[in-house]
């Protein structure tokens, strides 16, 4: 059995970025431990100071209990790099799937995506049988629809 983990995405806007990737990943807001009303109260609970609490939400989670819960933290350095580590979101169906519909459900799934604040940053095929699309959430972090 695989060891339990969650994503931390660091970030300036936690409630901005949880709300982007709850649509675009079909999750949800994650609910506050059994005992608290919410996740500010649970932080209040473990001692993190006033001035670091967020408003908003900063926590998601798979409703099917599928994928990781994901944590966007709230940090002063803002992103200068590219990131090492990115999501691909799998949007086009079944390898076996005719490659024209693959690219449509692509590039409807980024269309969509980019309605809630992402960026396209390009097209892109490898080989002669895969196409995805490059893009970027509202605070600049790469991932792919695929």
């Amino acid at each position: 059995m695989g060891a339990e983990f969650q994503l931390v995405v660091d970030c300036a806007e936690a409630d901005v970025l949880a709300r982007f990737w709850a649509a675009a990943l079909r999750y949800e807001f994650a609910p506050a431990p059994d005992g608290f009303a919410t996740w500010q109260d649970f932080y209040r609970r473990l001692g993190v100071p006033e001035s670091e609490l967020v408003d908003g939400v900063d926590r998601i989670s798979d409703p099917q209990g599928r994928g990781p819960d994901i944590w966007f933290h709230v940090v002063s350095e803002g992103k200068v790099v590219k990131n090492r580590l990115h999501l691909d979101i799998h949007a086009s169906g079944e390898w076996s799937d005719p490659i024209e519909a693959r690219i449509q459900r692509v590039d409807a799934e980024a269309a969509r995506l980019a309605g809630l604040g992402a960026t396209i940053t390009g097209a892109f095929e490898e080989g002669l049988d895969h196409y995805a699309v490059g893009m970027k959430d509202p605070e600049g972090n790469e991932f792919d629809i695929n």
